[in-house]
């Protein structure tokens, strides 16, 4: 897709399973299972969504996936299948790891940053050497430091070595990237989530992380039972979502595997989407 001066690619690392429960909170069952069916542990498919970027004569990509740094156990239990790989698939666009200037992160959890780093003669070293990784810093310091409720979601090895390597750009709040492409802080998920808004020539694509995670998500109270701030989430998803119907937005979802591009309509006062290709 082309967005003025602004080349937007749609990538993924392939898809996992997380637990059904977990995904909808609060949301009943025989609910969420009409719009995601769980597997025979309850799982749900998701996408692990990507934004290659072509802007301002730099490539960008926003998040890197679950990455390959798993033993068999934990690919089981998350039912990772990443094969082709976001690697793989740069690689067909005709893009090298080298050729990457700009890692957004929108938080460092395990499905949102593994492609990070790969192991490479028994080191963990950063994936992407010339690029400069982008987060917010606060949420660097809470991934260095987690709660046990969210701990299982960060992986040192998938962060740290960025840290050695000097590569960190750390932010603090909303911040432009490069002309077009802007972090805008949404918390709720985690308390220093960011979402990316991409615009130009009078068009914007907006990256939702995970404060949208699916077209599931859309109706306001349909909150993760994984955020550790939820009310926050709902405050902005109201703040977000009806500023994306007013101005026509292509809003991208992190973990859709079926629509995970789409506009958004309002009618009487539910959120509707139509599916959008971004090539």
């Amino acid at each position: 897709m082309t967005l003025g001066d602004i080349e937007v690619h749609l990538l993924t690392d392939g898809t996992l399973r997380l637990d059904g429960g977990a995904m909808f909170g609060v949301v009943p069952k025989p609910l969420w299972e009409r719009k995601a069916p769980a597997d025979d542990r309850n799982r749900i498919l998701l996408a692990m969504n990507i934004l290659l970027i072509r802007a301002a004569g730099k490539w960008l990509l926003v998040e890197t996936g679950a990455g390959d740094k798993w033993d068999a156990k934990l690919r089981s239990i998350y039912a990772i299948e990443n094969s082709p790989s976001l690697i793989d698939k740069l690689s067909a666009n005709g893009i090298t790891p080298v050729k990457i200037d700009v890692v957004i992160n929108t938080h460092l959890h395990f499905d949102h940053c593994g492609w990070n780093t790969r192991m490479v003669n028994g080191k963990v070293v950063p994936t992407f050497p010339n690029a400069r990784y982008v987060v917010q810093r606060l949420e660097f310091d809470h991934a260095m430091k987690p709660t046990e409720r969210d701990r299982a979601s960060y992986e040192h090895a998938n962060f740290v070595p960025i840290d050695e390597a000097g590569q960190w750009n750390f932010v603090d709040g909303d911040t432009e990237i490069v002309p077009g492409v802007e972090l805008v802080v949404a918390p709720g998920h985690t308390r220093h989530m960011q979402c990316v808004k991409v615009s130009s020539g009078g068009k914007t694509i907006f990256f939702t992380a995970d404060l949208v995670p699916t077209s599931a998500h859309l109706p306001y109270p349909w909150v993760m039972g994984y955020d550790l701030y939820p009310l926050t989430t709902l405050e902005n998803k109201k703040k977000w979502l009806p500023r994306a119907v007013r101005e026509g937005w292509t809003v991208v979802f992190p973990h859709d595997p079926k629509t995970p591009a789409v506009r958004l309509h309002e009618r009487e006062t539910k959120l509707e989407f139509e599916p959008v290709a971004i090539d």
